[in-house]
């Protein structure tokens, strides 16, 4: 055995429970628990669930999107405005003249990297406040969907446009993508631990990693099986995770990633350092509103109707969706997959406490309370450290 193996069995990590960490998944277990209870089980039905992940899914496009925005220490005001715009744009072509789904939606999603690109350019290059920029947008883009539109709702649309926001991924398929996923966390899994073996860094004892490992991959098949009881895995949650993995993956594993924590964790130690601040900003509005177009289509498509109101305040939810989620609003912290499941918290209440019929006004209050308690946590979090 090689000296430096044997230093590294003897250097493991404790397995330590990080309750900033975990506070989400405690949150989402205790939601499911109480709104189970108070609705006599109809929380938890394969019905309700499928439906409650169709409605988080425009939301958790834009946390994705939004969290990229606020880890570079900046806000986007906009995206409920470009996501009307992009879905009208998107039905007009297809209902007014007759325009197949897969130019609409490539329209569509172009449209926002183009206002995208156009709100990064003037918070980028000419240093307006992105505040200030995408709040104007916020009016801009809403008035030009009602003069498109002419204040009238566009429909009907094709069926395979409506297929993006209402189809089911069929059983069969459903469990072999689950499958699929389980055996990539096991082997994932496995090239981590040789990895970091092989580097002599420390590791976790092998019933932790293969623990966390084993609890991912069942929640991946219950996951399945839930939705085959109904229809199937709806087609919009695809959607969010295959963008959620390519997110994850740029923000982890590219420079371009770091460079945007880097900038939002300390912009003028980020530009002493060589990185390009512009330029990272500019791509960081572009993917936003390209982001902004796809939940626009998934929306219209869910709709099947292109309306002048689709997509207000939700850029609220999508940055409560990711304050929930962990990423600070000060910039250079937070995660993909904690804004996903931020978006997961959000509307989770919102189904819970419709089905309980609670009246609006304390669905606000219950909402607004927990975004206070987020952001209280993350700064009684940073002061700790």
């Amino acid at each position: 055995m090689q000296p430096g193996v044997a230093q590294v069995k003897d250097q493991k990590l404790s397995f330590k429970f990080d309750i900033r960490a975990y506070t989400l998944i405690i949150a989402l277990i205790f939601i499911a628990i109480l709104f189970t209870f108070l609705t006599d089980g109809d929380f938890l039905t394969s019905r309700n669930l499928s439906n409650l992940f169709r409605q988080m899914s425009v939301i958790s496009i834009l946390a994705i999107g939004m969290t990229l925005v606020i880890v570079a220490a900046q806000i986007d005001l906009s995206v409920g405005s470009i996501v009307g715009l992009t879905g009208g744009i998107a039905a007009i072509l297809q209902v007014w003249f007759g325009w197949g789904t897969l130019p609409a939606v490539l329209v569509a999603i172009l449209a926002g990297a183009v206002i995208g690109l156009m709100q990064g350019w003037l918070v980028a290059y000419k240093a307006v406040p992105a505040f200030i920029v995408t709040l104007g947008g916020m009016m801009v883009w809403r008035g030009v969907l009602l003069g498109m539109s002419h204040g009238e709702t566009v429909a009907p649309l094709q069926d395979s446009f409506v297929s993006i926001g209402q189809s089911y991924l069929p059983y069969v398929w459903g469990y072999i993508l689950a499958a699929l996923v389980c055996v990539a966390i096991f082997f994932s899994t496995v090239r981590r631990r040789r990895k970091r073996e092989k580097l002599q860094l420390p590791l976790n004892s092998a019933a932790a990693d293969y623990g966390v490992a084993l609890a991912c991959m069942v929640i991946g098949m219950g996951f399945a099986y839930m939705m085959n009881r109904y229809y199937g895995i709806p087609i919009p949650m695809l959607i969010v995770l295959v963008l959620a993995l390519v997110f994850v993956f740029i923000t982890t594993k590219t420079g371009f990633g770091r460079y945007i924590y880097a900038i939002g964790g300390n912009v003028e130690a980020a530009k002493f350092s060589g990185i390009h601040i512009k330029n990272h900003m500019l791509a960081v509005f572009v993917m936003m509103g390209a982001l902004a177009g796809v939940a626009g289509v998934v929306l219209t498509g869910r709709l099947n109707a292109a309306t002048v109101g689709a997509g207000q305040s939700f850029e609220l939810d999508a940055i409560a969706a990711c304050v929930i989620g962990g990423t600070s609003l000060s910039g250079g912290t937070g995660t993909i997959l904690g804004s996903v499941i931020g978006a997961l918290v959000m509307v989770s209440l919102d189904n819970g406490m419709s089905m309980m019929n609670v009246e609006p006004f304390w669905q606000y209050i219950v909402k607004g309370s927990i975004l206070v308690f987020a952001v209280w946590l993350d700064i009684a979090t940073k002061n700790k450290r």
